[in-house]
């Protein structure tokens, strides 16, 4: 496995703001890779995200997270038993605010000198899945994997129109918030445009099951999941 560098950089966005992102790339590949945007769960970028995007980086990748609530609390993050710390920053996001981070983290991406600036990906879990569901409707991505991705059925319905890459749908069959009606909506606004999808519900997972830091972490869907995403991920670059 490679050796993975990683930092923090920070990013200007086009609303005038500064955002600080966590990079990670393996150290030792000299040829340029595809890069990765990975969105943060509603607790920040904390260390699970951040070692997510080593696990990203390891498998090939430069790999780029944007703190999503840079406008109203850089460097957030709280615990997963604290939802209610997160709550104020989830409603101050608009999806202008998010399209013009998800802009910043590609351009920068894609500016990278390690980066082949035509193969980006994105992936995002909770919050996160929402994010990269709307990333694939902003920009010409090879790929996008949205986990859990609350919101998309209630705010994105009318993104599946402009979706721009074939998108991994990850689900839990145990989740109580993201009800199995509320992805049939999404499946089917995405049928209705013809879009390539793949829908995964894993039956014994709840919501955050890839996090091995939740209570709700599933370590055989999380297995199967990370099987999934690395295959779709090689098969939509070639």
């Amino acid at each position: 496995m490679s050796r993975v560098l990683h930092q923090m950089i920070s990013l200007s966005v086009a609303d005038g703001t500064r955002m600080d992102v966590y990079e990670a790339y393996p150290d030792d590949v000299q040829t340029r890779l595809p890069g990765v945007m990975l969105f943060q769960e509603a607790f920040g970028v904390n260390d699970h995200i951040r070692d997510v995007a080593r696990r990203i980086a390891a498998e090939g990748y430069v790999v780029m997270a944007p703190e999503l609530y840079h406008r109203t609390a850089p460097g957030f993050v709280c615990s997963y038993t604290d939802f209610s710390a997160a709550r104020e920053h989830i409603q101050a996001l608009s999806t202008e605010g998010i399209e013009a981070d998800i802009r910043a983290t590609a351009e920068a991406l894609s500016a990278h000198p390690r980066v082949q600036s035509e193969k980006l990906l994105s992936i995002g879990f909770c919050l996160g899945g929402r994010v990269s569901f709307l990333a694939a409707s902003v920009l010409p991505l090879r790929a996008a994997a949205c986990f859990y991705g609350g919101g998309i059925a209630e705010q994105l319905l009318d993104r599946a129109a402009q979706i721009q890459a074939p998108l991994l749908l990850c689900w839990g069959g145990q989740d109580k918030h993201i009800t199995a009606d509320k992805i049939q909506a999404i499946t089917s606004a995405l049928d209705a445009h013809q879009k390539d999808y793949v829908n995964v519900v894993f039956s014994r997972a709840d919501h955050g099951f890839f996090c091995d830091a939740r209570a709700s972490y599933h370590p055989v869907s999380a297995a199967q999941a990370w099987e999934l995403v690395k295959v779709f991920f090689q098969q939509h670059l070639k």
